[in-house]
């Protein structure tokens, strides 16, 4: 055979048969063991497994592969050889370079592979054949073994940026947005000009760095990966090009460009807010997977400074290392947070805007005043924490007293008028004894007084907090308990007046005042929700007012519209229109006053109702 035996492409032959270009391929490869034999796909491809590969991994469409492969007739009769050439072909896989029985069967091969492929002529040469070689109509066998193959892959997938792999990156992660890259590049038209380089430069993702295909291209890599882009015109400098920038020479209009970029290694920097008012920067990476929760006592090493550089803080590092516990406010909010983000051994940078620190007064620290409305900068190394006890570690004892402990600390926060503080303990001291099916019968009860007493705590904060639904689940959440507890009752009656739920609250109420008649909170309450009864229809009688005063308005303006109307040419007949527009305004003010007296009946009812006695019941 000649050297230069080239297979034409799967387009090209598509064309001379007619043929759609579209494959039915199979949606998973099918498992074939050695020496077996299976159709791939319905068009009557077959492929017999030789030796296995190494792996799970196949190519990919646009990937370059490298194969050795012997090509015969079904007689026997061989047409062509890689092996004899002692040259492994090469070819980019479903870009149409090869036929198609080769695009469908080589993408179900592994690394070292090797394969008896059977292509029937529609995925071959068809009618025509490839003379003077491949008769027309010839089913062709193909010996393929699949070398290697590199990766290269559509990042926008619109064609503006395809990247080849050239050296494996280590790990799995890629830089986000945040994160700040260190890299090397290469940047040169298509003719081999270099236009740009650099053995090391860093830059923020989102921010990017000489062209657009930079940062759209290091967000697929990984650390150590070496890649070279082959990018268009659009993710370049487009239409206008670039003109010369210092000792770089100037880009033309719709230069596509060559760039080997390598991922040296990368600053991962987060959100630990989600407002991008608290970012921390990690300039070393901790061990393990562990971090500190709410409760954790934490040993570090601190420094805290402004962004002029002035050192406010320094703790831990002389000596014995600067100790606290998370979410105690015993260093800035700011600061407590991003620990919690954090692994044993990890350093970290952590920037903190003033809503996160001291906001707008000047506080006094350890080295410096810190001005109002100051960012702050916190380099910090986390040396070791101790976290608190699971529940899933406890037996039902230390359950119990660990949700007793977290009610307590509930309460000091909440007399100190830190709601969300005290909210989030009375949460995990119920979290504690919700599943209590282990429990003794004694162990049990204790748990039941635990939980009503949290959540109604709790909802004591959701009131003070404005979170009025949550208050009301927690009420549930104890009633269901304990049907008659008027704790419950008084707090979601005062949810429901706040949601404008009345009958509801009414109903709370007055369930309370029949099991505790006496009850001083709950009187008040009471009156509490005849006054908002009393507001409520004031509020409508203005409101209803306004409306049928603007009714008549608009009747008196359609009426007087129609009166001009007397004179002119009509189109229909003058009776027939005043009766359709009186017929409407009658409807109008029909419907109106419906539902005004339907709103009005319902008020009315729940005022009969609460000036009606409550009558009291012994338990």
């Amino acid at each position: 055979m000649d050297d230069d035996f080239d297979f034409p492409s799967a387009s090209n032959a598509a064309d001379e048969m007619g043929m759609d270009e579209e494959l039915d391929l199979p949606e998973t490869n099918p498992v074939i063991k050695v020496g077996e034999e299976k159709e791939i796909g319905k068009n009557g491809l077959k492929k017999k497994l030789i030796n296995e590969g190494e792996g799970w991994e196949n190519p990919s469409s646009g990937d370059e592969v490298e194969v050795h492969y012997v090509g015969t007739l079904l007689d026997g009769t061989q047409f062509d050889s890689s092996r004899d050439r002692g040259t492994p072909f090469k070819f980019k896989l479903g870009q149409g370079q090869v036929i198609k029985g080769w695009d469908e069967g080589i993408k179900t091969m592994k690394k070292g592979e090797k394969a008896l492929f059977t292509i029937p002529p529609e995925l071959a040469y068809g009618e025509s054949g490839s003379p003077p070689t491949i008769p027309p109509n010839a089913t062709l066998q193909f010996e393929v073994e699949l070398l290697s193959w590199t990766s290269v892959k559509d990042i926008c997938k619109d064609g503006g940026i395809f990247k080849k792999v050239l050296v494996e990156g280590e790990g799995w992660q890629n830089p986000k947005d945040l994160d700040e890259v260190f890299v090397k590049y290469e940047a040169l038209l298509e003719d081999g000009t270099l236009i740009s380089k650099s053995d090391g430069v860093e830059f923020t993702v989102k921010d990017g760095f000489f062209c657009p295909a930079l940062a759209k291209a290091v967000k697929t890599m990984k650390k150590g990966e070496k890649a070279l882009l082959t990018v268009n015109s659009q993710y370049v400098f487009g239409e206008k090009g670039r003109p010369q920038v210092g000792d770089e020479i100037s880009v033309p209009p719709n230069a596509s460009l060559q760039i080997n970029l390598e991922l040296v290694s990368w600053k991962t920097v987060s959100d630990v807010t989600n407002d991008k008012k608290v970012l921390k920067k990690i300039l070393k990476e901790g061990e393990g997977y562990e971090r500190p929760n709410d409760g954790t006592v934490v040993k570090v090493k601190l420094t805290g400074k402004l962004q002029d550089g002035t050192v406010f803080v320094k703790k831990g590092h002389d000596g014995e290392e600067f100790e606290f516990k998370v979410d105690e406010e015993q260093v800035t909010e700011g600061l407590d947070r991003a620990v919690k983000t954090m692994k044993n051994g990890e350093m970290a940078l952590v920037i903190v805007q003033p809503e996160y620190a001291f906001g707008p007064s000047e506080s006094q620290q350890e080295l410096a005043v810190v001005p109002a409305d100051s960012t702050l900068y916190y380099e910090i190394e986390m040396v070791s924490f101790v976290k608190e006890k699971e529940s899933w570690d406890m037996n039902a004892q230390e359950k119990i007293e660990a949700a007793g402990k977290k009610k307590e600390e509930g309460n000091v926060w909440f007399k100190a008028g830190k709601y969300a503080r005290a909210s989030k303990r009375y949460e995990k001291g119920v979290g504690f004894v919700e599943y209590d099916s282990s429990f003794s019968d004694e162990e049990k009860q204790q748990a039941k007084l635990l939980k009503i007493s949290c959540n109604l705590n709790n909802a004591a904060c959701k009131l003070k907090l404005k979170d009025y639904k949550e208050a009301v689940k927690l009420c549930t959440k104890v009633l269901d308990i304990d049907s008659r507890n008027v704790k419950a009752l008084y707090r979601r009656a005062q949810a429901y007046i706040q949601l404008v739920e009345l009958e509801l609250a009414e109903q709370d109420i007055k369930k309370a005042l029949e099991i505790d008649p006496d009850n001083r909170d709950v009187k008040m309450e009471y009156k509490i929700l005849k006054d908002k009864v009393k507001e409520y229809n004031r509020k409508d009688a203005q409101f209803y007012g306004s409306i049928f005063a603007k009714m008549s308005k608009l009747e008196q303006q359609n009426s007087s519209s129609a009166e001009k109307k007397e004179a002119m040419p009509m189109a229909i007949d003058r009776a027939v229109h005043l009766r359709a527009v009186s017929s409407v305004s009658a409807k109008t003010r029909d419907c109106w006053s419906a539902m005004i007296t339907a709103v009005k009946a319902g008020l009315r009812s729940i005022s009969t109702r609460l000036n009606a006695p409550v009558k009291s019941k012994t338990s």
